[in-house]
């Protein structure tokens, strides 16, 4: 295989460890509260403002139909309720209910905590890079993989 290909197949497979390992740590730190790491990726996807589920599934690379399953859900426990969306009367707004609102805060204390954990480890200047690479290679698989 050429180089770029070599490149290719470790950044795929260092991504699908990377997102097993944060789904790892997502769940122990919703599994207390009585969620799971999918409810609180949609939950926290609507925190700032509504969306129908086909908006949340595109912010977080998620199929629209697992979406529609976990929001489906986040209704009949009460943490989430549909809204009418002004702008499409069939696509329906998620938001988090104060149940939902209620949830999602007792997870930050030990969501500080790791991520206090994870900077001391790698450092500030460590951390943000990280960051700026994860968001660069986002942006060049969404660039190469947009048909227009």
């Amino acid at each position: 295989m050429s180089e770029s290909g070599d490149l290719l197949s470790g950044l795929a497979l260092g991504s699908f460890r990377l997102y097993g390992q944060f789904l790892h740590v997502a769940e122990g730190l919703a599994r207390p509260v009585g969620m799971t790491a999918a409810w609180w990726q949609v939950l926290g996807a609507v925190l700032r403002e509504p969306l129908p589920v086909a908006g949340i599934a595109r912010a977080m690379g998620m199929t629209r139909q697992g979406v529609q399953r976990i929001a489906d859900l986040l209704v009949e426990r009460e943490l989430a309720e549909y809204r009418p969306n002004p702008a499409h009367r069939r696509a329906k707004l998620l938001q988090p209910t104060a149940a939902g609102r209620e949830a999602i805060a007792k997870i930050v204390p030990a969501h500080q905590a790791f991520a206090d954990r994870l900077v001391g480890k790698l450092g500030v200047e460590g951390a943000r890079e990280c960051l700026e690479a994860v968001q660069r290679l986002s942006a060049a698989l969404d660039h190469l993989s947009d048909p227009s």
